[in-house]
């Protein structure tokens, strides 16, 4: 049977369910069909043959009229098309006209009894809807009205539906009012096929337009409920801008459905009743687009806030992360200040720098939380969460603040220390003056010396006066002390004058360090001649170390230079490059590596810092913790160095590399100028062991252990990444490794528990020579290989063999018989590898290195599992689900425990 049909409205029950995050839209009855109704369109053919229409006249009761005109091919017409139209028409109106039932009114004037009874057989059969009564105009013809009325006697029953027949159509009028009749059934009502079937399809094609309407605006808000918050600016700015667009888009080509001009004038040939129905319906339409476009605003206002909110949220969180890093470079440069200066002026200035500082963070700071403040108060939905950052902001600051007047108490006392003594040594240097000033013969008799020695007294008053530090261990004083003594002979006993004697040099005032030097211990002056210092200081050797690390150092930059000015610069020149081999073409990255990078940093950073320590070898350490990250470049340059010294085997014999040494007057070749980094690198941990034997103070001999640490640790670096680089066949990519944690050679067995009994017994007899590569995630096996180069010498290269996952990986620290051996075990021992390392200490190594990985590992899967557990994570961790299958024994638990057996085992 075909598709049932619905009025125009019902298209719009088609539309999908609205979204959850759009608010509720109420819906009638003609929002129920999930089935595509029957169209105008679809049966406009038929239609057109006009072999049964829908006036819109009504019954005395309000039921539609369907009229069936004579139609002379109506017995021709085809079971379906017949049906599709009555189908239709039955749809056209209301629920409500339609409850009350169909009257069909049959003009069979001119026809025969045969085409009466073929069509009162074809309605009995297929009318769809509530049939209330069948009017029949009967054949008018004596004969057939004879055979119409004998056989629907005979055949009333067949039809199982009222059926009455009429003679004329004053019987047609008393059934239904005229006015409800068309003018060829005697009636007064207006009624024109064509344009009825004209302002039924523009209805429908509103309608399917609606019902398009609504349901893109109700895709368009699922998809916008569904599409979750971006991390970064950029990602949030494209979604805001992207669902801004698509918005506007769609609000342009909602705005005025197609159709609409053509439902609005339904024609001036048609019925009051239908021209009613079609308003109701078209209200209903437009009510329920409307309603639906009200509620996709509200919630598209609520989601574009959401966005915004967002995006302002990401960019408060740049800034944030901007800040931190901001202080986090002031507090190194707060670090950075002195606590004390070498002079007045040198404090003031320390002063000035440490005002700016905090006035730098405290506007960054300030500009932040004010804009954290704001965003809270526009009600965010991620108010705590900018709460929190605000407060953490805070905290910063005041940390900063505490350290900042940490740092102005020391300077302001430094400042009272260098004042005083300026004081001090503007006093000593008028001492030397007025010793030197007084006259000899003056002192020739009584009155003179008297004179003379009041001014003594009196200068010795100034000292008491201005509130100085004791001056007893001051040479100046020493020498009033005994100029005091002869005048005050001289004052009571006549003696011969006292030849004049001039100040000794070292008490001039060119050389007033000499007579009061400065303490570097806040708050206590200490005046000792700098002999004393410095015999200090050469019995201790720290100045011969700093000289000699000095001296290299400049030595070192100075042959870079030569390198950069001699070789690389003439490689770009044109002078030489016909002398250029052409193995060596665009290959200067090769042979030189970063050694620029090198030759900048000690040039322009490191060797002036390291001159800046030669009056104070204890921040000498400070140069190379601070410095840590920038010395790791020689680990690049160290990786390199077998593709240079390939290449320098190529070429090292050809005319340009001679005639630049030359011009150079090297007595070595560029090959050993190019060991010079990796020989310094070694160097200067040497250097700090010198200097840690010499270290008397606690404080200064802990800054040199940990720069000798971090040097240990560089070169322990660039070693293992010279091994790393030479790892071979391995799949994935190295450097996605992380950084490698350990390396080295040992004896490896292996057993499987579901090998064969033969190899498990071979494997337990026969080690296996491998180089095993330790990182966070994998433990690589590779076999160790020698390439020989003719004439040079051997080149080591890894192999890989396989790889365990540290997820998955247990260790037994120790294995019977043997002190040096431990166990590596996966997949809960179905393979167990038995390592023997080199020495006991080696041993000790790594099973401590392992734990610390296994024991991360475990630590991480517990913050991960309460962190699930506390309902502020996703899907459950890994380790939860794998902890769920397994026997709560601590041996085989993996995950949950720690994969290391005790040392007993």
């Amino acid at each position: 049977m075909p598709t049932l049909s619905k009025s125009p409205c019902d298209l719009l029950q088609l539309t999908v369910p609205h979204p959850s995050p759009l608010p509720h839209v109420r819906t009638d009855e003609i929002m129920q069909q999930e089935v595509r109704p029957l169209l105008a369109v679809d049966v406009i053919e038929q239609l057109h043959r006009q072999f049964a229409l829908l006036s819109g006249g009504r019954g005395r009761d309000g039921a539609p009229i369907i009229t069936m005109p004579e139609y002379l091919g109506f017995n021709d017409l085809s079971e379906e098309d017949f049906l599709n139209v009555i189908t239709y028409l039955t749809s056209v109106p209301s629920q409500e006209a339609a409850s009350i039932g169909f009257i069909i009114i049959m003009d069979r004037r001119r026809d025969k009894w045969a085409a009466v009874k073929s069509t009162l057989a074809r309605i009995a059969g297929a009318f769809p809807g509530n049939l209330q009564l069948v009017l029949v105009l009967r054949p008018t013809r004596f004969l057939q009205r004879t055979i119409t009325d004998i056989g629907i006697r005979l055949h009333r029953d067949d039809f199982k539906m009222k059926v009455v027949m009429l003679s004329s159509l004053s019987d047609l009028h008393s059934y239904v009012d005229a006015a409800q009749l068309t003018s060829d059934l005697g009636g007064s009502l207006e009624y024109c096929h064509s344009q009825w079937i004209h302002h039924r399809t523009a209805i429908e094609s509103f309608a399917v337009t609606v019902k398009t309407t609504a349901q893109t605006l109700h895709r368009f808000g699922a998809d916008l409920a569904e599409t979750e918050l971006p991390g970064d600016v950029q990602s949030a700015r494209e979604l805001l801008s992207d669902h801004t667009e698509k918005h506007d888009t769609l609000q342009v080509g909602a705005g005025s459905p197609v159709g609409w001009e053509g439902v609005r004038c339904p024609g001036a040939k048609t019925s009051r009743a239908y021209r009613w129905d079609n308003a109701t319906v078209v209200e209903r339409l437009v009510a329920q687009l409307d309603e639906t476009e009200s509620s996709f605003e509200q919630f598209w206002s609520k989601h574009h806030l959401s966005l915004e909110q967002c995006l302002q949220l990401r960019h408060f969180e740049q800034d944030f992360q901007e800040v931190t890093g901001t202080l986090g470079c002031l507090a190194e440069e707060l670090v950075a200040i002195l606590d004390f200066g070498d002079s007045v002026e040198g404090v003031e200035q320390l002063l000035k720098d440490l005002k700016d500082l905090e006035e730098k963070a405290q506007v960054k700071i300030f500009e932040e939380a004010s804009h954290g403040d704001q965003l809270i108060q526009s009600n965010h939905y991620a108010a705590d969460a900018i709460q929190s950052m605000c407060a953490e902001l805070r905290h910063v600051c005041d940390d900063f603040v505490s350290k900042t007047e940490r740092k102005r108490h020391a300077l302001e006392k430094s400042y009272q220390i260098h004042e005083k003594l300026d004081k001090m040594n503007k006093w000593c240097e008028s001492g030397v003056y007025l010793l030197a000033a007084q006259a000899v013969d003056r002192c020739h008799t009584q009155e003179g010396a008297e004179s003379a020695l009041r001014d003594v007294q009196a200068f010795l008053e100034v000292a008491e006066q201005q509130q100085l530090a004791d001056p007893k261990d001051l040479e100046v004083q020493k020498m009033f002390e005994k100029r005091q003594a002869s005048l005050t002979r001289l004052s009571t006993k006549h003696t011969r004058p006292v030849q004049p004697v001039a100040p000794h040099p070292e008490s001039s005032p060119k050389h007033s360090t000499s007579i009061t030097q400065r303490s570097a211990s806040p708050g206590k002056l200490q005046c000792e001649p700098i002999s004393v210092l410095l015999e200090s200081a050469v019995t201790c050797g720290i100045l011969h170390i700093m000289n000699e690390l000095i001296e290299t150092e400049r030595l070192y930059v100075e042959e870079l230079r030569s390198i950069m000015q001699g070789y690389v610069a003439e490689l770009e020149r044109n002078e030489f490059s016909h002398l250029v081999p052409a193995a060596l073409e665009h290959k200067k990255e090769v042979l030189f590596g970063n050694l620029f990078e090198i030759y900048e940093f000690h040039n322009r950073t490191f060797r002036k810092e390291l001159e800046n320590c030669i009056e104070n070898p204890e921040l000498v350490a400070g140069c190379f913790l601070k410095r840590k990250e920038d010395l790791k470049m020689y680990e690049k340059y160290c990786q390199n160095k077998p593709r240079s010294e390939a290449l320098w085997r190529q070429c090292g014999e050809c005319a340009f590399f001679q005639e630049c040494q030359k011009k150079l007057d090297h007595k070595l070749s560029l090959d050993a100028y190019l060991l010079k980094p990796v020989q310094r690198i070694t160097k200067y941990q040497l250097i700090l062991k010198e200097m840690l034997k010499c270290s008397n103070n606690s404080e200064d001999t802990a800054e040199l252990e940990e720069a000798l640490t971090t040097m240990l640790d560089i070169i322990k670096s660039v070693n293992d990444s010279m091994h790393q680089i030479a790892i071979t066949g391995f799949a994935g990519d190295l450097k996605n490794l992380g950084k490698l944690l350990m390396q080295g050679s040992f004896n490896v067995w292996t057993e499987h528990k579901k090998g064969h009994s033969k190899v498990k017994d071979l494997a337990r007899f026969k080690p296996m020579q491998r180089h095993l590569f330790l990182y966070n995630s994998i433990l690589l096996f590779c076999k160790r290989r020698e390439e020989v180069s003719e004439g040079h010498e051997k080149t080591p290269s890894y192999s890989f063999k396989h790889s365990l996952q540290m997820s998955e990986v247990g260790i037994t620290e120790n294995v019977k018989g043997d002190n040096r051996k431990f166990e590596v075990w996966y997949n809960g021992r179905e393979e167990v590898y038995i390592i023997q390392a080199p020495s006991a200490d080696v041993k000790n190594m790594w099973v401590s290195e392992m734990r610390k990985v296994l024991t991360e590992q475990l630590e991480a899967c517990r913050g991960a599992e309460l962190r699930w557990r506390a309902g502020t994570g996703g899907a459950p961790p890994a380790c939860s689900r794998f902890i769920s299958h397994l026997d709560p024994n601590p041996l085989q638990i993996g995950l949950l425990q720690p994969r290391f057996e005790p040392p007993f085992l």
